[in-house]
């Protein structure tokens, strides 16, 4: 595994991006970002996820396989189902290691953004009352906090699996924004 920061260029531009970090650290913004400025489409795992009333998409796994299989797009790594095969088709993995406060503020005014707002966010799901929060295990909040300090680890078995793939660790919320400059800097590859 080559871990790189924010201030290394990338050797090549990348086609197939995963953005790794726990819940509320900001994948879905970053990988829409990376779309953004590399030209890739971006693919929202949890609107591949979850289907009506929360419940998981049949077609899940299927669907992962059949987008990874393309040339170029930019995704979350997350849901253990499908981390592998993420892992074996990416070219770059861009890893959100923020502190766990800034994490836990990021993912609670998230959380009550959507619910105030009662935003819809993947098939017709909204966020559920905040009072969940107080019997529900895996409510968004507490899953993030509960899963924020063995994330390490998981990505670092992960890249057993792939030791040439380039990651990118990337610390906190100046490192993101001065990363992405840096992506925004290098000149298109040829052919795409």
């Amino acid at each position: 595994m080559r871990l790189l920061d924010s201030s290394v260029p990338l050797p090549v531009r990348p086609r197939r991006v995963l953005v790794a970090g726990t819940s509320g650290s900001g994948k879905t913004t970053l990988a829409a970002r990376t779309g953004q400025i590399l030209d890739l489409p971006h693919v929202e795992l949890d609107g591949l996820h979850h289907g009506p009333n929360w419940t998981r998409r049949p077609s899940f796994r299927e669907d992962v396989e059949e987008f990874t299989a393309q040339p170029r797009w930019v995704t979350e790594w997350q849901y253990t189902a499908v981390r592998p095969l993420l892992v074996e088709r990416a070219d770059l993995m861009v890893w959100l290691d923020l502190p766990r406060s800034t994490v836990m503020r990021q993912v609670v005014w998230r959380t009550l953004r959507r619910r105030v707002r009662r935003e819809e966010l993947w098939n017709g799901n909204i966020e559920p009352p905040l009072h969940t929060f107080f019997r529900d295990r895996d409510h968004i909040v507490r899953w993030a906090w509960r899963t924020h300090g063995g994330y390490r680890d998981r990505v670092l078995t992960a890249l057993a699996q792939r030791p040439d793939l380039p990651v990118v660790r990337l610390t906190g919320r100046r490192e993101v924004d001065a990363w992405a400059a840096l992506l925004a800097c290098r000149p298109p590859a040829s052919g795409r």
